[in-house]
């Protein structure tokens, strides 16, 4: 068994702004590293920065970033001793982590049966109920069942895929007449994402708060919280802005999520990092979700409420060291927005396009996490997440105004973004005052963007005559047009 050993050179498995931290973390713990890209990563702002980098295939993610024997022959072909997954791809994929762990080489991420033990949520939701962690009331769904059992937990309910995640397959039901429908299109979505069909039902709490709680484990037995974050802003159950701490925990609280949190983790023999996420329940009452057992997205609130590099913790781990003495309370707040290669005018459909210009903002407790480049073409084949721009400050309310002044600083131009509609989303006075829940932006009214000024058009247009390719074509050229490359903060 390769687990809890030194290594030196990593494989990061992964691309864009998740990849760029990675490397930097490696860079952070003088460790090499090494990238792999696709055809059309071939100028990517994470190859430019790693050590080395790897060519894994063409674009689709099926043939490149999702195929484990390509990975596996980078990681070979480039002297590796071990591989960090990131988050999305194969960074929960049981699978993978237990063939890099045949190959020799070191997971950096949870043991693959942990994985397996929180990949399904019906097995999940039963330890954790053996564990102690309160579950919401559900029932399994079976093909041969009555609703007789659903019925019972009183409606509305939310019928669940119990593979995967990010919300598909998810029907809220609120009569009995829609409750065979919403199982059978549930299915059917299940199967076509998952490959598997399984659903479950769960009660549906009314305006619940998503709040999770950031976990670590060693190889020596050690497992700890590292606060909560909340992340109930969300629009088709995909996170939109997180922070930390969450402006509805009390210390009190926290202490009790906490002790859920790394029940749950023991519970599966967990190391390395992970999420326990919780539903909050305007009683204070809280309930285990599902646990994500990997680096999280919104892992950079931590990292800056907390004075702690989550990043260079799992590299630590990963080596065989022990976790050292971490802070169990925030000093500072932070918060984050996800910045998207989408429009908010036309339903928040995704978007493509080259980036002709392209400045991140800067000032006191800013932080951008990008992988973004000029003259990089914003294609349709992976997740449309461009950076994710933090803010942090002594308060909420100063973080909140740091975050509002960064996002009128941001400038994406050639590719529409949701950066304007973040900023007017913080300005909102529910947002404003901490008042919200996983529903709110679906009944949210978030103020329309104004006409853009005569000197955007301007700009556009000298960016467009400066682009790559611009006069007689060429493949564009991609050159990182910042200097400084570390940004204050949450480590390397």
């Amino acid at each position: 068994m390769t687990r809890g050993r030194p290594f030196r050179r990593v494989l990061v498995a992964n691309r864009g702004e998740i990849a760029v931290r990675v490397v930097r973390g490696c860079r952070a713990a003088g460790l090499e590293s090494v990238a792999v890209f696709s055809e059309v990563d071939r100028g990517a702002r994470h190859v430019a920065l790693a050590d080395d980098a790897v060519e894994i295939g063409p674009a689709p993610a099926k043939e490149s970033y999702l195929s484990i024997p390509k990975l596996l022959a980078a990681a070979k072909s480039a002297a590796c001793d071990a591989v960090h997954p990131g988050y999305g791809f194969l960074s929960e994929n049981a699978e993978f982590a237990r063939a890099v762990e045949v190959a020799g080489l070191v997971w950096i991420g949870p043991p693959p049966e942990a994985m397996e033990a929180m990949g399904s949520k019906i097995a999940s939701r039963a330890r954790m109920t053996a564990a102690g962690v309160p579950v919401v009331p559900g029932a399994l769904i079976t093909a041969s069942g009555t609703f007789e059992e659903i019925l019972s937990l009183g409606l509305p309910v939310v019928v669940k895929a119990s593979a995967g995640g990010g919300g598909k397959g998810m029907r809220v039901v609120s009569s009995a007449s829609e409750l065979s429908e919403a199982i059978a299109s549930c299915r059917r979505e299940a199967a076509a994402a998952f490959g598997d069909s399984t659903v479950y039902v769960e009660k549906y709490l009314e305006k619940p708060r998503h709040v999770e709680v950031q976990v670590f484990g060693d190889h020596h037995g050690t497992v700890v919280a590292i606060g909560e974050r909340e992340c109930s802003l969300q629009r088709r159950h995909q996170k939109v802005v997180e922070e930390c701490p969450s402006p509805a925990v009390t210390p009190g609280l926290r202490a009790r999520l906490a002790k859920a949190a790394v029940d749950a983790a023991k519970a599966v023999g967990y190391v390395n990092a992970g999420t326990v996420e919780f539903l909050l329940a305007p009683s204070g009452d809280f309930y285990f979700l599902e646990m994500n057992t990997r680096l999280q997205v919104e892992h950079p609130v931590t990292e800056e409420a907390f004075g702690v590099d989550l990043v260079l913790l799992q590299l630590a781990v990963a080596a065989g060291q022990a976790l050292p003495p971490l802070p169990s309370s925030p000093s500072r707040h932070a918060i984050e927005v996800r910045v998207y290669a989408e429009d908010p005018e036309a339903g928040f459909l995704p978007q493509a396009g080259r980036v002709l210009l392209y400045r991140e903002p800067a000032g006191p407790g800013v932080r951008v996490e990008s992988g973004l480049v000029e003259g990089q073409d914003v294609g349709v084949y992976y997740d449309p997440l461009l950076a994710k721009i933090v803010a942090s400050g002594g308060t909420r309310e100063e973080a909140r105004r740091r975050l509002v002044a960064a996002l009128a600083e941001t400038v994406i131009l050639g590719v529409s973004t949701n950066v304007a509609w973040l900023r007017r989303l913080l300005e909102t006075k529910e947002v404003a005052a901490g008042e919200i829940h996983t529903g709110l932006l679906e009944s949210l009214v978030v103020p329309a963007a104004p006409p853009p000024p005569d000197e955007a058009y301007a700009a556009a247009a000298v960016a467009l005559s400066r682009a790559p390719g611009a006069a007689g074509g060429g493949a564009p050229a991609f050159a990182d047009p910042f200097d400084g490359l570390f940004r204050a903060g949450g480590g390397a």
